[in-house]
């Protein structure tokens, strides 16, 4: 399997070398043309001027006597790099740019084509002449006249084709060690560059393996040097390493809760069943720890069932569908209703503060009513006797407010935090509230936080205040 690194160095190399080579041959068949452009200006230029020098020197005498017409003709030839001859109508050369010894003296072009030129006045191309030349040239041919406008012939301008493709050539080379260059250059940047881009990923990596393996501890430590998209992608980590730590943590308690419990009542059970059975209780004392045992067992009951209600709730999603307008203030009534025997039992002296208009709310009622029940309970179990309790239901702006206040023992400080927690209690030893489980609270937390609403308590002044939030609607 390939590495990250070498994939990237590998695609890069290959942009970097198709960029080139794309350039490259561009660049060359832009030079190319643009020589062969010039080089046909050149020729043409050239052609030009000895046709207008033929024409001043022919009007003195004939020109391939006039030997000041043939310096001035290889003068021109020397500075411009060509070749030029000129030829009567009849195609033979009259004149060369060699003022001493020209091979091309007495030669015969072809008639044909120089017909053509003589017809055209002119003729620029990439030709082969064959009587002249060996090699292809760049032709440039203009039709000589005479003051008079009588047609004296020809002349030919030529140079070798391989002369604009030299030139292009060589500066294509120096196109190609410079691209070789550059090719190195970006591509030592490109191996340092990606190599410190690929470092943070085998870090992060490296924690990605330890936290797998069960060091949930591990962390990838903040780096200025890294890039703004890694430290992001590391914060991300962080964070959700920090809360699947949280949820393992919480999954140890839970089953450290759990555990402790299921044992309590189970030893409970299985001491006062095994005194019965050997003999140990005596018969006469087998009811009363009879409904000790039943007392325990239906203490296990409450727990499962709570359990299992917190884990449905946990894993169902919210479904508005479900969801019914109803009257708080009505759901508050009922509730407390339901409480009236243990109010009296402890002579709590019940308050009710409900608005005169009802405040509806669009939730889930039943789940609701949970919520009031268990506060409700919650306040009338640790209320002190003759004490008071308090139901109020309020509105504020789009929000009703729902408060259950009971006085007597308050809750310290540093127990408020936690006091939502699952199986917490604020009596350690559970001996306090031995019916209770510990998870009536976290239910109502979990029940209010799918709502996407808030719960608080406050605890001061011999007085306890749960309160929290419902959507009102009209």
């Amino acid at each position: 399997m390939r590495s990250a690194f070498s994939r990237q160095m590998a695609l890069i190399s290959a942009l970097l070398l198709i960029t080139l080579f794309l350039t490259g041959g561009a660049y060359r068949m832009a030079m190319q043309r643009y020589m062969e452009s010039r080089q046909s200006e050149t020729l043409s230029s050239n052609a030009g001027a000895i046709a207008e020098l033929s024409r001043a020197y022919g009007s003195a005498g004939e020109l391939e006597n006039s030997w000041d017409f043939r310096m001035s003709m290889s003068l021109a030839s020397e500075v411009s790099g060509a070749d030029a001859v000129i030829c009567d109508t009849s195609g033979k050369i009259l004149v060369c740019t060699d003022a001493f010894s020209c091979e091309h003296i007495g030669l015969t072009v072809n008639a044909d084509w120089l017909q053509t030129v003589l017809e055209d006045g002119a003729y620029s191309a990439t030709a082969s002449l064959p009587e002249l030349y060996a090699q292809t040239r760049r032709v440039q041919a203009v039709r000589l006249v005479s003051d008079s406008g009588k047609t004296l012939g020809a002349v030919i301008v030529s140079a070798p084709a391989a002369n604009a493709a030299q030139m292009g050539g060589g500066v294509f080379r120096v196109y190609l060690y410079s691209a070789v260059f550059v090719f190195l250059v970006a591509l030592a940047a490109t191996y340092f560059l990606s190599r410190r881009e690929i470092r943070p990923i085998r870090e992060f990596s490296e924690t990605v393996r330890k936290f797998g393996h069960g060091e949930l501890s591990a962390r990838i430590a903040p780096d200025s040097s890294r890039s703004e998209e890694m430290e992001e992608l590391a914060a991300a980590f962080n964070s959700m390493a920090d809360t699947l730590q949280s949820a393992d943590q919480r999954r140890q308690d839970f089953i450290a809760n759990v555990s402790h419990e299921l044992k309590t009542p189970m030893t409970t059970i299985a001491g006062y069943m095994d005194g019965m059975l050997d003999g140990t209780i005596p018969s006469e004392s087998h009811p009363r720890y009879m409904r000790i045992v039943a007392d325990e067992v239906r203490r296990l009951s409450r727990l499962v069932r709570s359990m299992l209600e917190l884990s449905r709730m946990q894993s169902e999603r919210l479904d508005e569908s479900k969801k019914s307008r109803f009257d708080l203030g009505e759901a508050l009534t009922k509730v407390l209703l339901s409480f009236e025997q243990q109010a009296e039992k402890k002579h709590l002296e019940v308050q009710v503060d409900l608005p005169e208009k009802p405040i509806y709310t669009l939730a889930y009622q039943d789940a609701v009513t949970q919520v009031i029940y268990n506060l409700i309970d919650n306040a009338v179990k640790f209320c002190n006797d003759c004490g008071f309790l308090t139901v109020g239901l309020r509105r504020e702006g789009d929000k009703a407010l729902v408060t259950v206040r009971n006085t007597g023992p308050v809750i310290p400080p540093d127990e408020l935090p936690r006091i939502f927690d699952r199986f917490h209690k604020l009596d350690k030893s559970r001996s306090r509230d031995p019916s209770g489980v510990g998870l009536g609270l976290y239910i109502v937390k979990t029940i209010i936080g799918s709502h996407g609403e808030d719960i608080w308590v406050e605890s001061r002044d011999g007085a306890t205040t749960f309160t929290f939030t419902m959507p009102a609607v009209k």
